[in-house]
């Protein structure tokens, strides 16, 4: 092995800088040359150059790789040097408090246990339509304590361990450890023999830091997570799928305060499609609607913060995104009793109307403060009628998702900085600038939101201009943000009354033809609005990256930028739609000519290979 890659270091020729990403070996002259006794061994290799990383891939599609999850290692590799510094700055402030107990002990004195700033007293609030159930813990993020943190030592803290539960080719890895400052030991991990082989490769094949840093082991990631219980400050799960069966194990391996990265590419099942098998595999119950990519998000959160809670532990959103055709979350873990007893607080169940697409959530728990003591209660209920007030239709009902923030806006305002500030190091900048620009700027304390073309759909009228709406919620008291999910969504904490309110005056001014008068939109108009609209402009109804003129929704760099096929299957006809029609009949031609063998079939093993 180590002859071969000798041999590809010495006849490879020069990558352009930054990204060079290339797919097969059909698709593009080959990089490596011809050379010796090698040359059966080497020519169907090809250099994938992806940031500081140059891996090798063999066009027998054995290995699985898949370009268009750039974007993901690169937001992987943000957050995980912003995490690095966070870390560091938390061990400094754990031991600056050690150092000055009066100053620590004035400060509890001011602040009060954790459990009480957190909780809001709800004696007197009725848990309707309109209340946010996760304004009670939406600070979370800021107040969690310092003692949590992973502190290995009582001195210098340690430099985090990572573990890429699913590494396939290893290029994720590599990369961390080539680009990520501060990283320690990097362990890569797949249970497919031909995946750890071609990951010792590219080790080998990226030198003396690579070597030094990343560990490349045949086993089955479960077990391995099992049996080093809090033994890392990251894990990185990013599978071929569903990343359910991963969960219960990674949320023991994560050290106290570290962090678990989590991507789920079975978007049919989250986003409802197959229901049943979601409530199976993530223990919830989506619903159709706009908001579907934010509700598998929601879905994804909750399922974590499930397992965890087993092991009296639970989670603190960083951030958490739907990009291309995943979503991806990072979340920090962490101990304690107490604070578990929040979780209902967090979780919500969804109300969606199945006329006029009007959603409702209902809080599983609630608290009540006497005598300075909290207890946590079931949630009241129910929050909505047996027929929607709206329109008269029933409603569907889906979760329970998680209703609390999924961002903390203060990591990604210092990841965003981070990446503008040494843009030329992420080979996917345009779009994940794009994505914490727009993240930056959502309303973390509202779940879900409205599509304005859905609103003007169940009423049959024209739509009026997304700064015009906004105007009026703004100009109606209250708040108003768009959304990374949809370029087109509306999130606001305004109750579904007051929208249809705007919508019919809105209608007034723009009639429209006579509908059915049992249709959900003629039932909406037939009523007087209470509110008036006021669409005059408003200072706000522009975001700040609207008026920067930042460009928040990118289109994909090339055609067929999506999932490709499973490792170890073969390429047919039926795949022009995942790779295109040049590759497709590339390689079938090839075949054909005996060109190039077909790999070995792959055997189905558990857990399947991951994005890398």
């Amino acid at each position: 092995m180590r002859a071969v890659v000798a041999s590809l270091k010495l006849h490879r020729r020069p990558s352009k800088p930054n990204l060079c990403l290339l797919s097969s070996a059909v698709d593009q002259q080959p990089l490596l040359e011809m050379a010796g006794e090698g040359e059966d061994k080497v020519k169907d290799y090809v250099v994938i150059k992806e940031g500081e990383a140059e891996i090798l891939m063999h066009s027998s599609n054995n290995v699985f790789f898949n370009k268009a999850q750039v974007n993901n290692r690169d937001m992987s590799i943000a957050l995980l040097r912003t995490f690095i510094s966070k870390r560091r700055e938390e061990h400094a402030a754990m031991f600056d408090k050690k150092a000055n107990p009066i100053s620590k002990l004035s400060d509890d004195t001011n602040s009060g246990p954790v459990g009480e700033r957190s909780s809001t007293p709800h004696d007197e609030k009725s848990n309707g339509v309109c209340e946010d159930p996760s304004q009670d813990v939406q600070n979370d993020t800021s107040t969690e304590p310092l003692r949590t943190l992973s502190a290995k030592g009582h001195g210098e803290l340690k430099p985090p361990r990572v573990l890429e539960a699913l590494a396939a080719s290893g290029l994720r890895a590599i990369r961390y450890a080539r680009e990520v400052d501060g990283i320690g030991q990097v362990i890569a991990l797949d249970n497919d023999k031909a995946s750890v082989e071609a990951c010792q490769r590219n080790i080998q094949f990226n030198g003396s830091i690579a070597c030094s840093k990343v560990e490349s082991h045949l086993a089955d990631a479960r077990v391995h997570m099992l049996t080093h219980q809090k033994e890392f400050d990251v894990v990185d799960l990013d599978p071929y799928g569903s990343p359910s069966v991963f969960l219960d194990s990674a949320v023991q391996s994560v050290a106290d305060g570290g962090m678990l990265m989590c991507t789920a590419t079975d978007m049919a099942v989250l986003c409802g499609s197959n229901g049943e098998v979601c409530y199976s595999k993530y223990g919830s119950y989506p619903l159709k609607g706009k908001y579907c990519h934010e509700m598998a998000l929601r879905i994804l959160l909750a399922s974590i913060e499930s397992h965890a809670n087993r092991y009296k532990r639970y989670i603190v959103p960083i951030l958490s995104v739907h990009m291309d055709f995943y979503i991806r979350v990072f979340v920090r873990v962490y101990t304690s009793a107490s604070a578990m007893k929040k979780t209902p607080l967090k979780l919500s169940y969804v109300y969606q109307c199945v006329g006029c697409d009007s959603f409702h959530l209902q809080s599983l728990g609630r608290t009540i403060t006497k005598n300075n003591n909290v207890r946590y209660m079931p949630g009241f209920g129910p929050v909505v009628p047996q027929d929607c007030s709206d329109c008269g239709k029933k409603y569907n009902m889906g979760g329970p998702i998680w209703s609390a923030p999924i961002h903390d806006q203060e990591w990604v305002a210092s990841t965003l900085a981070d990446v503008t500030a040494e843009k030329e190091r992420y080979p996917a900048y345009d779009k994940i600038s794009a994505v914490l620009t727009t993240i930056s700027e959502e309303l973390v304390d509202v779940p879900l939101f409205l599509s304005l073309h859905n609103l003007c759909a169940t009423l049959k009228c024209t739509s009026p201009s997304a700064i015009m709406f906004r105007s009026a919620v703004i100009n109606a008291g209250y708040r108003i943000s768009g959304s990374h999910v949809n370029p087109l969504a509306q999130k606001t904490d305004a109750p579904m009354n007051v929208i249809w309110d705007i919508m019919r005056c809105w209608v007034k001014n723009h009639p429209v033809k006579p509908q059915p008068p049992e249709e959900s939109g003629s039932v909406i108009l037939s009523k007087e609005p209470t509110l008036q609209a006021n669409f005059a402009r408003a200072f706000a109804s522009l975001s700040k990256a609207q008026a920067k003129k930042v460009h928040r929704f990118p289109l994909n760099p090339e055609r067929h930028w999506g999932p490709k096929l499973r490792a170890g299957r073969q390429i047919t006809s039926k795949h022009v739609s995942l790779l295109g029609r040049d590759v497709v009949d590339g390689i079938l031609n090839n075949r054909d000519e005996g060109d190039s063998e077909p790999g070995p079939k792959r055997q189905k093993a558990e857990p399947t290979p991951s994005h890398p």
